[in-house]
């Protein structure tokens, strides 16, 4: 006896009520309905038939009974079918008032036909013929006129036919019962065949539980559970896929914080030490540049922490996109760029383009291409902005700026994660902001280059699927 939530009463059942099982149940059940179906109707048919023959060879013989000569016995003449009657019962019944007074002429060697209301009435005319089911005697009667107020009335068992049915319905049973049984070894062999590969599934996700083993599973065939298979397989090429860039991240992302948390705690150390009591006091010009130093490593700390929390937020499955206005989204990335760009220019021209996306995201990534423009741009100099289609049911946002550009070397790898070029390690930044572009376009179908512009700069484009607004 085991309670609701004990695991032994939930394995118990799990293995009594097993797919295998069940399989193997609805072969027997549905090879024994049909089995059942079959049998019931050629026992129908076949009583019928030998019911029906019963009925047909016994009037076929009453009727020769009444055109049989007559012939003259000791007492009276009678049917000569008398003679050659001693399968069944024959008798002659001469018409009466009523059951009691009528009198039945049958032969020696034989018993009396059972008789009654349906024979008499026959006799005396009333009705052309009869034929019924004696129960008393278990057997079939019938009674036709032959003149002169008299009626031949013939019985004969029905035990022969009964007992060839019921040899019929032990041979039928017998059969049925026989193809249920290999009906259920069948379906135990094709379900045990059949979900094998369900098997190699169950194993593989236990492993997978159990140990984090992410190996795929080898596929045979192409029905259904092998389609099933190579889904499962990328299920797991994805996860490890996942766990690869979370451990690569992580990585990545120790290494960039490992340089300014040592600085900082160097700098910590400085201020420390001067404060102590008999220390040397530190110069005040020296204070203020490793004060101007620790704020500028929290900056690009915080600056780093929020790329790491905009990849991860990026990366978590959305159920619902909405509509985008992609020239509001790049408006609303220029208010902000243009209000820490100081002395930059911008030449901007949009058209609109709509597509169903995260409002959010595509703001981060246009305005991260801005951010970089301007950070790279000499003072008082020019970034172009253009979004425009490219009439394949796509658009492209292009901002090109004036600086250095990008060496032919480096424009391979300028969207991975914490790749900053040779130039761009000294400037101020987390080498995570192009990487963020890259996911926000791939998340919504599209796809980002680079490219020297033709003023000599960097031009970084962003192409994306949808409609002219």
């Amino acid at each position: 006896m085991t309670e609701p939530g004990d695991p032994r009463g939930t394995r118990w059942g799990t293995r009594r009520f097993s797919l295998r099982g069940r399989v193997t149940l609805l072969a027997a059940a549905c090879v024994a309905g049909a089995v059942a179906l079959v049998s019931i109707g050629a026992y129908m048919v076949v009583r019928s038939n030998l019911y029906q023959q019963l009925d047909d060879g016994l009037m076929a013989r009453a009727e020769a009974a009444v055109a049989s000569p007559q012939v003259q016995t000791e007492l009276r003449q009678v049917p000569g079918a008398f003679l050659a009657s001693a399968d069944l019962q024959i008798g002659q019944l001469t018409a009466a008032p009523d059951v009691q007074h009528a009198v039945m002429t049958y032969p020696l060697s034989s018993s009396a036909p059972p008789f009654g209301p349906d024979e008499l009435a026959v006799a005396n005319g009333d009705s052309p013929q009869s034929m019924r089911t004696d129960f008393r005697t278990d057997s079939r009667v019938v009674a036709l006129p032959s003149g002169h107020g008299e009626a031949i009335v013939l019985a004969q068992s029905m035990g022969p036919t009964k007992r060839t049915l019921n040899e019929l319905a032990l041979v039928l049973f017998l059969i049925g019962g026989a193809g249920i049984l290999v009906a259920a070894a069948a379906g135990t062999a094709v379900a045990r065949a059949g979900l094998r590969p369900v098997d190699r599934l169950t194993s593989a996700a236990e492993r997978v539980a159990r140990t984090g083993d992410l190996r795929p599973i080898p596929v045979s065939g192409d029905d259904e559970l092998a389609r099933l298979t190579q889904t499962f397989n990328t299920m797991l090429g994805t996860v490890a896929d996942s766990q690869e860039r979370q451990r690569q991240l992580v990585a990545d992302a120790g290494h960039e914080l490992r340089t300014p948390l040592t600085s900082l705690r160097t700098n910590l150390e400085l201020l420390l030490a001067a404060s102590k009591p008999g220390a040397p006091p530190l110069p005040d010009e020296d204070r203020v540049d490793i004060i101007a130093d620790i704020s500028g490593q929290l900056d690009e700390l915080t600056q780093l922490i929020g790329d790491l929390v905009e990849l991860a937020r990026q990366d978590e499955p959305r159920e619902r996109f909405e509509r985008v206005e992609l020239l509001d989204v790049v408006e609303r990335a220029l208010d902000r760029a243009r209000r820490r760009a100081g002395e930059i220019n911008f030449d901007v021209s949009l058209q609109p383009w709509v597509l169903t996306g995260d409002n959010s995201s595509l703001e981060r990534a246009v305005l991260n291409l801005l951010d970089n423009a301007v950070k790279f741009s000499p003072p008082h100099s020019t970034v172009w902005v253009r979004l425009y289609p490219l009439g394949d049911g796509t658009a492209v946002v292009e901002v090109a700026d004036a600086g250095p550009g990008i060496a032919e070397e480096d424009l391979p790898k300028v969207f991975d994660r914490f790749y900053r070029s040779s130039e761009a390690r000294t400037l101020p930044g987390s080498g995570l902001g192009l990487a963020i572009v890259k996911h926000a376009a791939e998340r919504h179908g599209g796809a980002v280059y680079a490219s020297r512009a033709p003023e000599g700069g960097a031009l970084m484009t962003i192409r994306l699927p949808g409609a002219p607004g």
